[in-house]
């Protein structure tokens, strides 16, 4: 099984406002990098999308490690996201889990992967985590994406 390192970070100006998402995928020395952007949403929707288009690009079934600065990604993976399922997609207070389309979809996707998680200070000492805040940032104020706007996806 192939071992692949995904970066990701998710900005927004406003929140909700313009948003913007960024991720690098690394695989041995091949490196890919992506950036979409969104006209209103929020940070967290920018969070997920990152790693949703992130884990979207692999083809096959890998071992990932997703490097995060977003506790509320990491968190949502790997402490609430089973009770949330088991609960209904509804938090312990019996409200709505935020952003369930999201969380659904990145659940699917890490379905087909084996995944760990690993969170990262932001704007610290991990030089991928800087760049995606710098792609993602971009992305947000100008609203612009790596791939014709055709094929991005919005969130």
């Amino acid at each position: 099984m192939k071992h692949v390192q995904l970066i990701t970070d998710g900005a927004c100006k406003g929140n909700p406002g313009k948003g913007g998402w960024a991720c690098i995928l690394r695989y041995g020395e091949y490196k890919r990098e992506l950036f979409g952007c969104s006209p209103h949403t929020t940070n967290n929707r920018m969070e997920l999308a990152a790693a949703i288009e992130g884990l979207k690009r692999l083809r096959e079934s890998c071992s990932v490690e997703i490097v995060t600065d977003s506790e509320y990604v990491k968190n949502g993976m790997t402490k609430w996201i089973q009770g949330w399922k088991r609960n209904g997609w509804k938090k312990a207070d019996k409200s709505p889990v935020t952003n369930q389309d999201l969380w659904k979809m990145l659940d699917d996707l890490v379905n087909t992967h084996q995944t760990q998680w690993r969170w990262t200070k932001g704007h610290a000492s991990h030089d991928d985590n800087n760049r995606c805040d710098e792609l993602a940032s971009r992305a947000a104020d100008e609203q612009v994406s790596s791939e014709p706007a055709s094929a991005a996806a919005r969130y």
